[in-house]
């Protein structure tokens, strides 16, 4: 029900263009779009597992024999780690299925078969949650890329982005105080502008489309103990 939930928030960050800071594997996004997933984008979440795979597929390079093989390799069954480090069966009944020099190829094939596609319950039921809120089929139109963007905007917040969408309110863009607050923003590292808009808007990432962003900040000016100040709101 969770990850349903989850494509359910998708959605509406979707259809209100309204970004979540949200931080998905690479290839859940490909996933998600129904694109096929390859060993490459399991390299790109965990390279030291394929490796690790790698060095069992390719072990007679390192001089190891049928007779050596389980001196090196601490598997004695089809069991490989999940992408949470727990060691499961790879295919159903792979704690009874021994690991021999023989059928190692074999073995590699279904732990990468098993990594690749161990989260396709918990994408489908994304999907599902999403579906309430998009028409899903037209996401098989988009690159993951494309999606992550329409769901979780940019990473970066631009200051010059955030120039096209302020509103100034009895000061003007030339003002002296405005000028330093830019100035001070171009300083800023992204972790802290990503700061400053939890504090002005409180969100943490803008649309990808500039055109979509709704809700603008404004600078403005008030008079206190004949004080001037620059508010932003």
């Amino acid at each position: 029900m969770q990850f349903k939930f989850l494509g359910i928030l998708m959605g509406v960050a979707i259809r209100t263009k309204k970004p979540l800071d949200l931080h998905l594997a690479p290839l859940v996004w490909k996933q998600l779009c129904c694109v096929p997933l390859t060993l490459e984008d399991l390299e790109e979440v965990d390279l030291l597992y394929v490796q690790t795979l790698n060095s069992i597929l390719h072990i007679e390079d390192s001089g190891i024999t049928e007779e050596s093989f389980h001196e090196m390799i601490p598997l004695d069954s089809f069991v490989g780690q999940s992408a949470d480090g727990k060691m499961v069966p790879i295919i159903p009944g792979g704690n009874s299925i021994p690991l021999t020099f023989s059928n190692r190829k074999e073995y590699v094939e279904r732990a990468i078969e098993y990594r690749l596609h161990e989260m396709d319950r918990q994408v489908a039921a994304v999907r599902e949650g999403m579906s309430w809120i998009v028409p899903v089929p037209l996401l098989s139109l988009l690159t993951a890329k494309q999606l992550e963007q329409m769901v979780c905007g940019m990473p970066e917040i631009c200051v010059d982005v955030l120039k096209k969408v302020v509103r100034y309110r009895e000061v003007d863009e030339q003002h002296q105080l405005v000028q330093w607050l830019w100035r001070t923003l171009e300083e800023f590292s992204n972790e802290e502008r990503v700061l400053f808009m939890r504090f002005v808007s409180g969100r943490s990432r803008l649309p990808a489309n500039t055109a979509d962003i709704s809700q603008r900040f404004q600078i403005m000016k008030v008079d206190r103990v004949s004080r001037q100040f620059s508010f932003l709101g």
